[in-house]
This record gives C-alpha cells, sequence and structure tokens, in this order.
C-alpha cells in the first residue's frame, strides 16, 4: 500500500472494488453499470435494509397452529433456496482467492444474512393473522429494491467472456449460480402477486380478518360476502383464479340461491353504473338543450335515502325530450370500448401468424439439409403466437362483456324510470307488453352491438389482409374467384334481410301470442267457468301458426346459409384455378393447398358480415324503439296544477272551469267535460254519488290531461293518499303492503289495521299479517283487497285522501264500520274525497257533489242533493246488493312464506325453477329427441356423419395426392404452403381444376376427378344436413309447445293461485323462444363440433401417431376442466334465469300500480327496489360471463400445449428422416384449428345445456301439473239439467292439505225456480259453495246432486257449460265486445244486442261503434260497473237453468242496480246469489 500513506474511505472503496483512486466508485464502466456500484449500491445497501426491516417482523407473536396457504410456503421456500444460492456463491469466490473477489464475497455475506432474516420472518408472519393477505408491503418492495442487483450481475457475467468459458468450471458455476438465483425472485414475486395458488379466497374474502384458531380451518369463507376480481393480482386475473372458490362450491352443489354467487366489482355495480349514464345523459341535455328549469317529478318525499345507496336519484333525471340515446351510451361507455379495439388488431394479426409459421415449418420440413434451429424457432414462434393471441382474445371478450353489462344496467334502470315519470296520456298509446319488451328483448338486442361492433370493422380488416396473401400466392388470377364472392355478398345480404324481415313478423306473431296468453291467465277462472278452453286453445294455436309459418322461413334461410358457407369454397377455387391456368400459369398441388387454405379463412369473413350487419341493423330498430319511449311527453305537475294559491287559505282543493280527458293536448276527441267551481274547506268531505266517469275526474291528479281550467291542491308534493277502485296489490306480505316502504309504527298500524276491519281476516290468514299475498292480490277476497287498499291509504298519513268508493266491494256492517272508524275517526281532520254511490253514507258529508255525464250537476248540502238522488230503503238494498267474496283467502294462501320475502326469495319460486340441481337428466335430451321424431333425428345425424367423414376423406386425399406426385418425382416441390393454411373447414374443395386438363398428366386427372367426387358428395350431404335439420327444429317447436299449452289449460285453478304469473308466462315466452330460435341454433352447432373433434382426431393420430402421447393427458386435464366448469355454469344460467322473474315481475307490477306509486310519491323507493333486483341478475350474468372465460384460457392453453407439441414432435421427427410432409401437414393445419373446436365443444355443449333447461322447464309443466279430471259422461242427456235442482249433501272441502275446512258438512237444497240469497262474512265460505259447484277444486267428502245426478259424475266441461256465473271480479279479454260476449260465435248478432240492451249498456255500446268496438286492454274503455253489466250479459245468454250472481252489482249505482234487479227477476228463473 506505498508505505505508511492515510487509509481513507476512498482507498478503502479503491481497495476493495480494485479501481483508480482518482475514480475510486464510478457508477459507469465498459458499457454497464460498474461492478462496484452494482454490488455495494445496488447490493449491500438493499440487503442491509431487507435484513433490518425483516427483524422487525420476528418479534411479532401470536401465532397460528394451522398450515399456511401455499402462496406464503411459496415464498418461504424462495427465500431459504436464495439464501442457499448466495452462501454457495460465497463459498465459490472464497474457493478462486482472487483479490478483486473480495467485493462479491462481502455483497453475498449480506445476502446471504438478508435473506435468512427474511425468512424467519416469512416462517413467523405466515402463522399470524397476516396469512389471510399477502403480508406487509414493504416485504415486497425490498425484494424489489434487490432486483437490480441480480439483473446486473448476470449482464456483467454475460459479457465477460471468462464465465463462459468451459474450461473455467468455477467461473462457469458462478454463472449459473447467478442465474439461479433469478428462480428464487421469480417465484417470490408471483407469490406474492397471487397470494394463494390454490386458494384465491384469500385476497377476496371481504372482511379480510384472520379466523381465530377456534375457528376449524376447514371452514369457506362464503362466497356470497367475497367481491369480483376487485382486489386480485395479476395472474389471478389472467387465469381468473379468483373464481376458484365458486367453482368448487358449483361442484359441491351448494351454489342454490342467487345470495351465494360474488358482488360485482365496484365499477359494474347497478348504482355506480347508473350515476354515471345519469351524469352523462345529463351532460347531453344541457348540449342539446338548455333546461327550462321545470321541477322533475316525482320528487322522492323523503331525500335522505337511508343507506345512500341511490344518492344520485337527490333530484331524479327527467328522460325526456331530444336526447339521442346513443349519444348518452356513446359518452358514458365509448371511450372504454374504442380502446378495446386496439386489442381487436393485435388479435387479428396474431391470427395470421398461425399459417405463415406453419408455412415456414413445412419448408424446413421439404429440405432435409435445413439447420435444426430453424426449425426449433418455428415451433418457438408457433408456442409464442398462439399463447399470446389467447391471452389478448379472453382480455378482449371479458373486457367487452363488462362493457355491455355496464349498458344493460344503465338501459334497464333509464327505461324503468321513464317509465315511472311518463304522463298517463302518453303511457295510453302503448300497452304493458310492448314497455315490458323494451326492458327485455330490446335491451338485449342494443348490448349485443357490443360484440357486433368491433367485427364491423375487423371482418374487413381481416378479409384484406386475407386478399393480400392470396396474391402473394397465385397474383391476379385471385380476381376470378373475388369476383363470386363478392357476388355472393348481396346474394347473402338478400338473405340477411330475408331473416331479419322473418323474424320481425315471428316477433310481432309472438308478441301476440304472449299479450294473448296473459290475458288468458288472469282471467283463468272465467275460461274455466265457461268451459271456454277449447276456444282459446284454438286462439293461441293460431297465433302460434303464424308465428310458426315465419319460424319456418327463418329455418329453412339459416340452412340456405350454412349452405352456402359450404358450397362458396368450391366456387371460388374453381374459378380461381381457371384463371390462374388461362393466364398461362403451370399448376402445383402446393399452390392448390396454399390457395384452399386462403379462401376457407376469405370464407369466414364473408359468411359472418351479413349476420354482423344484422345484428347492428336490429339494435339500430330496437334503439329507435327505445328511443321513442324516452321522447313520450313526461307528467308536467307544473302545468297540470295552478301555482297560484287561492286567497282563502283554507281552500284544500280548487277546481275550476276544468276540462280533462284521457286524449292528451293533441287527443283527438275529448270525452268528458267538467266545468267546476268548488273550493273545500280544509277538512272536509267531499262526496260523490257518482256514476261511471265521476272517479276519472276525482282522479285527474294522477291520470287525465288537463284541457281547460284551474285545478289547485295545497301541498301537492307531499303526495296524496289514494285508495283507488280496482285495488292494486304487491305480491309481498300483507305488511309489506300496508306499510308500503314507511317505517313500522306498532301503535299506528294496530290502529290502521283496526279501522279497517282487517283484524279478524289477519287471524284468519295462516301466517297473520306477514302471510305472502300472490300477484295481485290472488290469494285474498274482493273486501279484503278492497280494505287492505284502503289501510296502505291510510297508514301513508296525508293531507289529502282520494277514496274510490272503497266501500262497493263489501258487505253493510263492514261498510258501516269503515265509515265510522276510518274515514271519520281514524282520518279527522284530513282533507276526504270519497267517491260513492251508497247513499246512506252521505248525510255525514260536509259538501256533496252530485254528477252525471262528466259534468258537475249540484254541488251543496247533504240535505239539498239527498232529495235529487233518488231513495232506497237503505239497509235492505245493501243486504243483498254487497256482498263480500268469502274467504278464498285460505284456499290460496302459501303457508309458511316469511314475511319480509320478496318475489326472488319466494320459496316456491327457488323450489319450482332452482331445484332442478346437477346434471340434466336425460330424460331432457330424450324429450327433444322425441319431439324431433326418431327417425328424424336418426337421419340428421346420419347426414352429419357423413358430412364429416367426406369432409376428413377429401383433406386425406389431397395429402395423399401430394405424397406421390412427391414420390413419383413430380414438380411438386414446397408442400409447404399446403398444410400452411389448410384448416379442417376448408376442404369441400378444390374441386376442380379438371378445367385444366390441357396441362395436366392423366394421373392429375385421375385425383382431381376422385377429389372432384368426394366433394361433391360432402356439398350434398352438406344441404341434407342443414334442411333435415330446419324441419326438425320445427317439428320440435311445434310439438314442445302444444304439449304445453295443453297442460298448462286444463291444470286445477290450485296451481294458477299459488304460482305467480310471470314464473307461468316465462314457460311462454322466453323458454318457448330458445327451444324456437336459440337451441336449434347452438345444437346444430354442437354436433358440427362433436363431429369435427371426432374427425380431427382420427386424421391427426393417423398422420402423427406419436401425438397420441400428448393428446391422452391432455384429454384427461380437459375432461376434468369442462367437468369442473360445467356444473357452476349450469346453475350461474339456471340461477340468471330465477334472478331474471323478479325484475320483469316487479316491472309489470310497477306499470299497473302506476297511479297509486305517484299519488303516493313513492317513485325513488321503487326505482331502489329495481336496483336491488338489477344488480342480483347482474351479478349472475357477470360471473356466468367470468366463468365462460375461465374455461376458455384453459382450453386455449390446451390448444397451445397441442400446437407446440406438433411443432416440436415434426421437427424431432425431421431429424430422424421419418416424416411424410403431406401428413404432417395435413395433421399440423388441422391442429392449428384445435383451440376454435375444443372451445367451440364445449360452449356449444355447455350453451346447449343452458338452452335444454328451457325444455327441462317446459317439459317439468307438459308432464308435472296437476290436471283436472279430463272424462266424459257418454250417457248423459243434451237437455241435463231439465229442472236446475241443485241438492247439497254433506259437503266437506279443503282448498289444501293442512288448511282448515272451507266448507264443513255443508247441506242445503234449491228447488227449481227458487231465489236463494247466500249471506255470511268474510271468509264464511259463500263463494266457495260455487267453488264447489263449478268443481273449480274437488270435494273432500259429500256430494253435490244436480237434477238427481252426482254432478261428479259428469265431465267438467258438460258441467260448467250447463250452469252460468258472474263472478266477482268482472273480467274482459282485449277484443270487441262480441268476441267478450260470444267468444265461441254461438249467438246471432240479435241476440247479443238484445242481451245488451237488457242490461242497460245499449248506448255505451252504440257509443263506441256497436258490437265491433274494442274494449280495450282487460277492458278500460268500460268503468268497473260497464264491465260487471257486460259479464251479466254474457251469463244471460247462456241461458242455463243455474245462475250463480257473486256480487255482481257491488260497482253500480242505485239506479243500474234497480234495472238489473228487474232484468235478473224478468230473465231468470232460477237464480241463486
Amino acid at each position: 500500500l506505498g508505505g505508511m500513506r492515510v487509509f481513507g474511505p476512498a482507498e478503502l472503496v479503491a481497495g476493495l472494488c480494485h479501481t483508480d483512486e482518482k475514480n475510486p466508485f464510478p457508477v459507469w464502466q465498459d458499457g454497464h453499470v460498474s461492478p462496484c456500484f452494482n454490488q455495494l449500491v445496488l447490493g449491500v445497501l438493499p440487503h442491509a435494509g431487507m435484513a433490518i426491516f425483516s427483524a422487525c417482523y420476528i418479534s411479532i407473536c401470536d401465532l397460528l397452529r394451522s398450515s399456511p396457504p401455499c402462496g406464503w410456503t411459496l415464498r418461504w421456500v424462495s427465500a431459504l433456496l436464495a439464501a442457499l444460492l448466495f452462501t454457495a456463491d460465497v463459498v465459490l469466490a472464497s474457493f478462486l482467492q482472487r483479490t478483486d473477489l473480495y467485493l462479491d464475497v462481502l455483497a453475498d455475506g449480506s445476502a446471504t444474512l438478508a435473506w435468512l432474516v427474511h425468512f424467519g420472518a416469512i416462517t413467523v408472519l405466515q402463522r399470524t393473522a397476516f396469512r389471510r393477505t399477502r403480508g406487509p408491503p414493504l416485504l415486497l418492495l425490498l425484494v424489489l429494491l434487490s432486483v437490480p442487483n441480480v439483473a446486473i450481475t448476470l449482464w456483467i457475467y454475460c459479457d465477460n467472456q471468462e464465465y463462459l468459458n468451459l474450461t473455467e468450471p468455477l467461473e462457469l458455476a458462478r454463472f449459473v449460480l447467478a442465474s439461479a438465483r433469478t428462480l428464487p425472485l421469480l417465484v417470490y414475486i408471483l407469490a406474492f402477486a397471487f397470494p394463494c395458488v390454490t386458494d384465491a379466497r384469500y385476497t377476496l374474502y371481504i372482511n379480510a380478518v384472520d379466523g381465530s384458531p377456534l375457528v376449524p380451518e376447514s371452514t369457506q369463507p362464503e362466497t356470497g360476502e367475497m367481491v369480483a376480481e376487485d382486489g386480485s393480482g395479476g395472474v389471478s386475473r389472467l387465469f381468473y383464479l379468483w373464481l376458484n372458490p365458486l367453482l368448487r362450491r358449483g361442484q359441491r352443489g351448494e351454489l342454490d340461491r342467487p345470495a351465494d354467487v360474488y358482488h360485482l366489482p365496484r365499477k359494474l355495480r347497478t348504482t355506480v353504473v347508473c350515476r354515471y349514464f345519469h351524469q352523462c345523459w345529463e351532460a347531453c341535455r344541457r348540449g342539446a338543450a338548455v333546461s327550462n328549469g321545470q321541477d322533475p317529478w316525482p320528487r322522492p318525499v323523503s331525500r335522505n335515502l337511508l343507506n345512500g345507496s341511490w344518492s344520485y336519484q337527490e333530484e331524479p333525471l327527467e328522460l325526456e325530450g331530444d336526447v339521442g340515446l346513443l349519444r348518452v351510451l356513446h359518452k358514458a361507455f365509448g371511450l372504454r370500448y374504442y380502446v378495446l379495439g386496439a386489442l381487436k388488431v393485435a388479435v387479428n394479426m396474431l391470427s395470421f401468424a398461425g399459417p405463415l409459421l406453419l408455412s415456414s415449418l413445412l419448408n424446413f420440413m421439404e429440405d432435409r439439409e435445413a439447420p435444426v434451429s430453424w426449425g426449433a424457432w418455428c415451433a418457438l414462434g408457433l408456442f409464442a403466437s398462439t399463447l399470446l393471441s389467447s391471452f389478448l382474445q379472453n382480455i378482449f371478450v371479458f373486457e367487452v362483456s363488462k362493457v355491455a353489462l355496464s349498458a344493460r344496467a344503465a338501459l334497464v334502470s333509464a327505461i324503468y324510470g321513464k317509465a315511472l315519470q311518463v304522463s298517463g296520456s302518453s303511457l295510453a298509446g302503448t300497452t304493458m307488453g310492448e314497455v315490458v319488451n323494451l326492458m327485455s328483448t330490446d335491451t338485449d338486442r342494443v348490448v349485443n352491438f357490443c360484440s357486433s361492433f368491433h367485427e364491423l370493422w375487423s371482418l374487413p380488416f381481416r378479409f384484406v389482409i386475407t386478399l393480400y396473401l392470396l396474391y402473394l400466392q397465385v397474383g391476379v388470377a385471385f380476381l376470378g374467384g373475388l369476383g363470386v364472392a363478392l357476388l355472393l355478398v348481396p346474394f347473402n345480404k338478400f338473405l340477411a334481410t330475408r331473416i331479419l324481415s322473418n323474424n320481425q313478423h315471428m316477433l310481432r306473431h309472438k308478441d301476440s301470442r304472449v299479450k294473448l296468453m296473459t290475458e288468458i291467465l288472469f282471467g283463468i277462472r272465467i275460461i274455466k267457468f265457461y268451459n271456454w278452453e277449447p276456444h282459446f286453445t284454438q286462439k293461441v294455436s293460431d297465433c302460434r301458426k303464424q308465428e310458426l309459418s315465419h319460424l319456418k322461413a327463418l329455418k329453412y334461410l339459416d340452412a340456405m346459409c350454412v349452405y352456402t358457407w359450404a358450397a362458396l369454397p368450391v366456387v371460388i377455387s374453381i374459378l380461381t384455378f381457371v384463371t390462374y391456368v388461362l393466364l398461362g400459369n403451370q399448376l402445383t398441388a402446393a399452390k392448390v393447398f396454399t390457395t384452399l387454405a386462403l379462401v376457407g379463412m376469405l370464407i369466414i369473413p364473408l359468411n359472418a358480415f351479413p349476420w354482423v350487419l344484422n345484428g347492428i341493423l336490429e339494435a339500430k330498430v330496437s334503439l329507435d324503439r327505445i328511443q321513442r319511449f324516452f321522447k313520450l311527453t313526461n307528467q308536467d305537475l307544473q302545468a297540470h296544477y295552478a301555482l297560484v294559491s287561492p286567497e282563502d287559505s283554507q281552500t284544500s282543493i280548487l277546481l275550476s272551469q276544468g276540462t280533462f280527458s284521457w286524449q292528451g293536448p293533441d287527443g283527438p276527441n275529448q270525452k268528458k267535460e267538467g266545468e267546476t267551481e268548488t273550493g273545500a274547506a280544509e277538512g272536509s268531505l267531499l262526496l260523490h254519488g257518482l256514476t261511471l266517469h265521476i272517479t276519472k275526474v276525482q282522479t285527474s291528479s294522477y291520470c287525465l290531461c288537463r284541457r281547460s281550467g284551474v285545478v289547485y291542491v295545497a301541498g301537492r308534493e307531499a303526495g296524496f293518499g289514494l285508495a283507488s277502485q280496482e285495488p292494486w296489490i304487491q305480491h309481498a306480505s300483507v305488511r309489506d303492503n300496508i306499510l308500503f316502504g314507511k317505517d313500522y309504527d306498532p301503535v299506528f298500524y294496530q290502529a290502521v289495521i283496526q279501522a279497517c276491519a282487517l283484524s279478524d281476516d289477519l287471524n284468519v290468514l295462516p301466517n297473520g299479517d306477514k302471510t305472502e299475498v300472490g300477484e295481485n292480490g290472488v290469494t285474498l277476497s274482493g273486501g279484503q283487497k278492497a280494505r287492505l287498499v284502503l289501510a296502505r291509504a291510510v297508514y301513508m298519513d296525508k293531507d289529502i285522501y282520494l277514496l274510490d268508493d272503497p266501500l262497493a266491494a263489501v258487505d253493510t256492517d263492514v261498510a258501516e264500520h269503515l265509515m265510522k272508524r276510518c274515514i271519520m275517526e281514524l282520518l279527522r281532520g284530513k282533507t276526504r274525497i270519497l267517491c260513492t254511490h251508497r247513499i246512506e253514507f252521505v248525510d255525514k258529508a260536509d259538501m256533496v257533489v252530485l254528477m252525471d255525464n262528466g259534468t258537475i250537476v249540484k254541488t251543496g248540502t247533504p240535505a239539498e242533493i239527498l232529495p235529487l238522488v233518488e231513495a232506497m230503503p237503505k239497509k235492505r238494498k245493501n243486504d243483498h246488493n254487497v256482498k263480500e267474496k268469502d274467504g278464498v283467502e285460505q284456499e290460496e294462501e302459501e303457508p309458511g312464506l316469511s314475511p319480509d320475502l320478496c318475489v326472488d326469495d319466494d320459496p316456491n319460486l327457488s323450489g319450482a325453477e332452482q331445484k332442478q340441481m346437477g346434471g340434466l337428466a336425460w330424460k331432457v335430451y330424450q324429450t327433444y329427441w322425441v319431439a324431433v321424431g326418431g327417425v328424424l333425428a336418426a337421419s340428421i345425424l346420419m347426414s352429419l356423419l357423413l358430412m364429416q367423414a367426406s369432409k376428413n376423406v377429401s383433406d386425406w386425399w389431397l395429402s395423399h395426392w401430394i405424397s406421390e406426385l412427391k414420390n413419383n418425382g413430380s414438380t411438386t416441390t414446397n408442400v409447404s404452403s399446403s398444410a400452411a393454411f389448410s384448416s379442417p373447414h376448408l376442404s369441400p374443395l378444390s374441386s376442380l381444376q379438371t378445367f385444366t386438363s390441357s396441362n395436366m398428366s392423366s394421373d392429375v386427372k385421375f385425383y382431381l376427378t376422385v377429389y372432384a367426387s368426394i366433394a361433391t358428395a360432402n356439398t350434398v350431404f352438406t344441404a341434407l344436413r342443414a334442411f333435415l335439420f330446419a324441419y326438425g327444429a320445427i317439428c320440435a317447436a311445434t310439438a314442445i309447445h302444444n304439449r304445453l299449452l295443453d297442460r298448462v289449460l286444463k291444470a286445477t285453478v290450485c296451481f294458477f293461485d299459488t304460482t305467480p304469473m310471470g314464473r307461468i308466462l316465462n314457460r311462454f315466452s322466453s323458454d318457448l323462444y330458445t327451444v324456437d330460435d336459440s337451441l336449434p341454433f347452438i345444437l346444430n352447432i354442437l354436433l358440427a363440433n362433436v363431429f369435427g373433434l371426432l374427425g380431427m382426431l382420427v386424421v391427426i393420430s393417423y398422420g402423427l401417431p406419436w401425438v397420441l402421447v400428448l393428446l391422452l393427458p391432455l384429454a384427461l386435464v380437459y375432461h376434468r376442466t369442462q367437468h369442473f366448469y360445467r356444473h357452476t355454469s349450469r346453475e350461474l344460467k339456471r340461477l340468471c334465469s330465477i334472478t331474471l322473474s323478479p325484475v320483469y315481475s316487479h316491472f309489470s307490477e310497477t306499470l299497473t300500480g302506476l297511479g297509486t306509486i305517484r299519488a303516493s310519491g313513492s317513485s325513488a323507493r321503487f326505482e331502489e327496489e329495481i336496483a336491488r333486483r338489477l344488480e342480483q341478475n347482474q351479478r349472475c350474468l357477470f360471473l356466468s360471463n367470468a366463468t365462460t372465460q375461465w374455461l376458455s384460457i384453459r382450453l386455449q392453453m390446451i390448444g397451445v400445449a397441442v400446437v407446440t407439441g406438433l411443432g416440436v414432435i415434426a421437427v424431432v421427427q425431421h431429424q430422424y428422416n421419418s416424416v411424410d410432409p403431406g401428413l404432417v401437414g395435413l395433421s399440423l393445419s388441422y391442429a392449428l384449428s384445435i383451440t376454435n373446436l375444443l372451445c367451440g365443444l364445449i360452449f356449444s355443449f355447455t350453451q346447449t345445456e343452458m338452452q335444454l333447461v328451457s325444455v327441462e322447464r317446459t317439459e317439468e309443466y307438459s308432464t308435472g301439473l296437476p290436471t283436472e279430471p279430463q272424462h266424459q259422461n257418454t250417457q248423459l242427456s243434451p237437455a241435463w239439467p231439465e229442472q236446475g235442482w241443485l241438492e247439497f249433501r254433506g259437503v266437506v272441502l279443503v282448498y289444501r292439505d293442512g288448511l282448515p275446512n272451507a266448507l264443513d258438512g255443508v247441506s242445503l237444497v234449491v228447488r227449481p225456480g227458487e231465489k236463494v240469497g247466500i249471506v255470511g262474512r268474510t271468509g264464511s265460505g259463500k263463494s266457495t259453495l260455487f267453488q264447489a259447484l263449478f268443481r273449480m277444486v274437488e270435494l273432500n267428502r259429500g256430494q253435490i246432486l244436480l237434477d238427481g245426478l252426482d254432478i261428479s259424475s259428469v265431465g267438467l266441461s258438460q258441467l260448467r257449460s250447463r250452469l252460468a256465473i258472474i263472478p266477482q271480479d268482472p273480467f274482459l279479454f282485449s277484443g270487441t265486445i262480441r268476441e267478450n260476449l260470444d267468444p265461441c260465435g254461438r249467438h246471432s248478432d240479435q241476440q247479443l244486442l238484445d242481451v245488451v240492451d237488457q242490461c242497460h249498456l245499449s248506448s255505451v255500446v252504440n257509443r263506441m261503434g256497436g258490437l265491433d268496438a274494442e274494449v280495450g286492454e282487460r277492458g278500460r274503455s268500460f268503468s268497473v260497473g260497464q264491465r260487471q253489466l257486460l259479464c251479466l250479459a254474457r251469463a244471460l245468454l247462456t241461458q242455463a237453468k243455474v245462475l250463480c250472481i257473486d256480487e255482481a252489482t257491488a260497482s253500480v249505482d242505485q239506479k243500474t242496480d234497480k234495472l238489473l234487479q228487474q232484468t235478473i227477476r224478468e230473465k231468470i228463473r232460477s237464480f241463486g246469489e
């Protein structure tokens, strides 16, 4: 060291690093980072930090005993391995004993120490609460800081030739160690990114707390508490490992309820998406037009929605005006969607890499002298391109599905929000079915646009590149074939247009069929009472016939497309080759093969393009329909109500010169006008003794359009308490119906129950007020419904009450109770407007308004008005006017339903629909096979087999021909391209080069002739299969619908009472649509895939037998993967169906009850409810998409393995010269499409299974429904019953097992011509007598005799056609008045007019336009009273000996009632009430 010089830091560093003392610490040296800087700064410092910080964790106690998750185990092993490798390097460096290695010894020593301490820290941490997470992020940072050191050391070693010298084993060993150190680092980082290789749930568990040792390790966190995707690492996202816990649960068969699936990632939450969509709508609207500052309505009553889940509702969005929906969607989701286009470009480019690399690989195989590295690079390239393509394609599909899901959530909730705001007159132009369709079919079509749009540009893009590659093969000759291909585009376009128009017609007929079915289900009791099932079956069958005629056209056009697809390659190839030869070129087999392959690649874009266009056009049509709906005018309360309050502060409601109509300002005719000037004092009670139209004027606040005059309501923002005449009841518990979203106040609630006389009824119901009432309150009697609606209104506690005849459907005592306890006492101090025709209560009013024909006749005190109303003895009249329908409440009550169930939790729903657990029974496949027809099904399979065989034989013939040419030393030099592009789809053809005979030897002619004939046979089989399949699909659709309809209409009434209507309708709409259209489509693909895969395996195994070694393990992996996936996928699909019904049923329910919802100002709450139900459906849908991608990425990995394996085997065999390039080309070209086939097979199989769930569901109804007895009594005289003598003997009737007797030993006799009145309280069994007489419910004991004949020995149709009934709920079918009176057309017009006249309806009927006037949906052109009269007319027409009247005069006024009594006395001899 040169004497005793001062030994400072610079000298120390220079000595350690062997550097110049003037520059002891260089950062850069010899073109890379200096070893000194690398080892000291990038090595020693980070490792020292790692040691210090890791030591801090060693002191943690609180250890758990169970075994750690494997992510931690991997990190533990990595740390130990790293420490050992650094130790080994220290040992080697010490052996070398070179002074320049002291630096390395120092750095490696510190690294060893650091990794050992880190190892200790991990040992401790993996036994603590950190095990549930990735552990402290600091640990990862410390490890990452040491990465540059390892990388640069390796770089320095690679640059230094000493380390790569085989003669220096120790140096080489150090290089190997340095390389090996990258492994533990890589494993460590991966284990951190993806903390639990086998158990991703650690990252996902919402409450990330460690289970204490008390909790057994085996307990799984609940999947229902996890959030999908958020919080998972990169690897987990790439391979969808975060799905594993859910898939495991599905495999165990525990995926029963929607609540079992993950929550949506935050960005896809319905509330988040909708809030963002609404902001975009607002932005677009402000851009479109300046807001006119109108107060949007309805505003939530309370702004502080407690949970904040719907906070954007703060100011409800006004979905109106000229805001383009497409613009809003574009603004909301556009950017995210277009960025995905970049991925699509990459995927498209990579799709060409396969064929090009294959071509290169085959060139290598042709050349015996080619270096191995060429083949190795080709195999490596194949591996890299297929792997990358798989990942990118997978990410692209999944991300697009997320955008589609967001768009769906936004559209559905926007349509729902609009429905709540749109004005009554605008809505009158659309039927309920149309609006529900906007939410289902149209939204789905708009959402499907997401997948179509990227195809729209990517198909032409692929087309152009394929053309360019063709040009490289055959020069300008490709234009000949291209000409035909382009000519076929308009033909395909023509097919697509025809398919589109047929599809629209089919959907139109489907709509009308579903609408008809809806009405049939609503009026099923009437249909059964009147024995009209055959007539309505015929009506539905006629609709179905028209629907099927278009379906038939659709299927045959589809078949034509399939056939064109198969035949097109033949034509293009022939023309391309002819042109090529005519241009004077020599045709070689290599050219033939490559051209064929490229032609095959051309076909895909050509064929897919019309479908993509179709999808886009459909989306446009649907978008326009939704846009039209959004353009409907909203309820404008600002304009409807006067803003200026009258001087008199006591005024609660003021109408001045008001004219109201059902039509909007542009509507044609005014239906009623009322010139009124009424000031009502606060707290007064306005009473109307009114006929038909009055209610409409009173409820003007939410239905009618004001034409002129002034309407003022004090404090209208708070809403009204409305009890409508037609009760609207939600499918929920009795308590939920009364609370209607308000908090439960036990004292007030009890007061309301008492005042509305509901106490007794609640005692009778199985679960009291927690009993579930069916849809539209089917499980309650008429009077119970009316009182429930009144109780709901009273509980709302509003200032103004609109009571639309709540007393009509109840008996006298109850009416008096309601009047006294509820209207006069509980509502004291409120403004109460009561419409009624019960004049006995008029004297309690402060003011009475008498109305007639839409105008106010007189206003005054009861004393002034009463004399004008024809008085009647009140008690007597009421005793026999108004009966309350008996307590059929027991009849249909579902025992044991818990109070807080909503539709989707309905145990019956989950039971009936979801408990079809596990795999589809073979019976379902068998059902479909039988529906198609055994012989037909067998011939379809036969034609498929022949088609596949001819295709594979033609491909084999090509390779055989190439081999022969090669062996005969003919001109073929470059098979390469041959297989290069050939893919199994392409074969049908090179049919023919026959044209080029001039320059061909007889050999070539022979080969071409055989090839041509095989190809021709293939096209014939293809055509046969396409058309046979189309025919089979139509046969199945026909058979399945007919069985379903027949069985449902024969089902017992009890079935309809206990099954929500939406569930039955689902079978007739979406399930049948699946059977008609989606199932055949996907089944066709499945069968093609199955046969395609079989053909491919045979060909590959024949060409390269060694592949079997690779295929067997892969087949096992494939089987296990798809088995693991299918369980969950199937259950998720079922859950998707099940969670969709509540969304639709809630929507239909809302549309029916719009009046009540708006009047009470509850819109915001209903929007929250739809958001909740939609979220549940979206959860299932999102996971269904995710599981599909989970499978896809695994199958693509199998495909990558097969292609790489084949490449490697080919290269190895080439080295041993044991290879036939023709066969290898064939095998490899097949293998390239194996991924598509494997994916296609499993998806089409799963999809088919999913679609077959629809067959399973229809089959469940076609075979499992309880039906009414169908026998007929052949000895029955046509005139029976001649007298009408009726006798009940000891009749006992129970609606269902476990319920109390509804009739308990009833015995009575009704003599011919007698009039018998039946009176009794609610639930006493009045209507049950009629149910028993008509055999709606069979007796448990006793018998009923009619003219001495036991009615149970008579056929149901015979019995019901000889009796007549006027039911309590008047039900009309949409159609003409004639169809409603006499659907079967048994009576002349004159008879119909007479009976209309007898029922005092002739003036109304004439005003509407005679018997052919439409009655509107469910008779909405008539008032309730007029509907009741029409039902009477219907009964009079039957001229039966026994007429049953169930409260027929409940909804008519005194005058009409008197006329009715007269008609009944005159026209009917025997009459029971």
